[in-house]
């Protein structure tokens, strides 16, 4: 993965081994490097790590993928997916980055006009 340091706090961690199911929402940066099925929805960075698997429909700022991500994919500003990554499913985003070896197996639509659903959660808290 990236050594990149993002300036945001780590909110939670799932770890190899751990499994979730459910619905995630964020402020901040989440990694998961476990197993979570469900929604997730983040003002922030999702990280998926080398063995994480997450099948969810997922919205947030920054997305960076070095696991297995299967689902629908909004992101706000840029995602990235490294050479161990692997995304099978649809992404919308206005930055799609995949270093040589990552895979992405789905459709992808780049721009930067608003995405009605990354708000429909604030509406709900």
């Amino acid at each position: 993965m990236s050594n990149k340091k993002t300036d945001e706090e780590l909110k939670a961690f799932l770890g190899k081994g751990a499994e979730f199911t459910g619905k995630l929402i964020f402020k901040g940066s989440v990694r998961i490097d476990g197993d979570f099925n469900g929604e997730i929805f983040g003002e922030g960075t999702l990280v998926v790590g080398e063995g994480g698997h997450v099948e969810a429909e997922i919205t947030a700022d920054h997305v960076l993928i070095s696991g297995e991500v299967h689902g629908q994919i909004e992101v706000r500003q840029k995602i990235e997916i490294y050479p161990s990554g692997r995304v099978l499913g649809n992404i919308k985003t206005p930055c799609l980055m995949i270093k040589e070896g990552g895979v992405f197996e789905g459709n992808s639509r780049m721009g930067d006009e608003n995405f009605e659903k990354i708000h429909e959660y604030n509406s709900d808290s």
